[in-house]
């Protein structure tokens, strides 16, 4: 099991990036326009060093996933939102609708 304070500071995350998502993607709309007008270039500075000043940990690219029942980082399995471990387990005691241990 992950320590607390990181599935905390996870959490923590998730909130920052969903509270700065439409501020930073209005950013960086503005950063990616290809136009050369001079008042278009200004704007670019600024929103350049908006963006800057957002929190680090607002950025999606922060995020790292985690097993929604252990916290465990590694062996993330996307569709169930549990960590190979944990998906293995429930699965074997039948916790999970649909799946089944495979022979052949």
């Amino acid at each position: 099991m992950a320590k607390e304070s990181m599935k905390a500071r996870e959490r923590k995350r998730e909130k920052m990036v969903a509270k700065d998502a439409k501020k930073r993607a209005d950013l960086v709309a503005v950063l990616k326009s290809t136009s050369t007008d001079e008042e278009i270039v200004a704007a670019k500075w600024d929103a350049m060093m908006a963006l800057q000043k957002l929190p680090a940990n607002g950025a999606k690219i922060r995020l790292h996933n985690r097993c929604g029942l252990t916290g465990r980082p590694r062996g993330y399995m996307r569709q169930f939102g549990l960590s190979r471990v944990t998906f293995r387990e429930m699965a074997l005691a039948g916790k999970i609708p649909g799946v089944k241990k495979s022979s052949w």
